[in-house]
């Protein structure tokens, strides 16, 4: 089998992630997090829509990490994110963090907001 060493664009992947905190970009992040190719910080959660609807236009797709378990996103912050033209992929974290990862490395224009497992 061929291995490739894999190279990330301006976005940083997601490394690790357990109990409370993610490690991206070999930062570690206590809390939720939220990450682009403008870069990666504090998320205040659902309530926090303003920093997700700054992602117009950068980002195509928003993977919305729930925690350990998947579950619903207020519909408010749905309707929102897709007006912006944003579309929005909800999955539980551990989850959302892969597939960040797998498109991310494709060179997608992709973003991920995660709460905590």
């Amino acid at each position: 089998m061929r291995l490739n060493e894999v190279s990330y664009s301006e976005a940083q992947p997601v490394d690790g992630y357990g109990e409370g905190f993610f490690r991206i970009g070999g930062e570690i992040l206590k809390g939720a997090a939220l990450t682009s190719v403008k870069g990666t910080g504090p998320w205040g959660g659902y309530e926090d829509q303003a920093a997700l609807l700054a992602l117009a236009g950068e980002a195509d797709v928003l993977f919305i990490g729930t925690g350990a378990e998947i579950a619903h996103i207020p519909a408010t912050l749905r309707t929102a994110l897709e007006d912006a033209g944003i579309g929005v992929e909800v999955m539980n974290s551990p989850a959302a963090c892969r597939t960040y990862n797998v498109l991310l490395s494709e060179g997608r224009r992709i973003a991920l907001a995660v709460l905590p497992v």
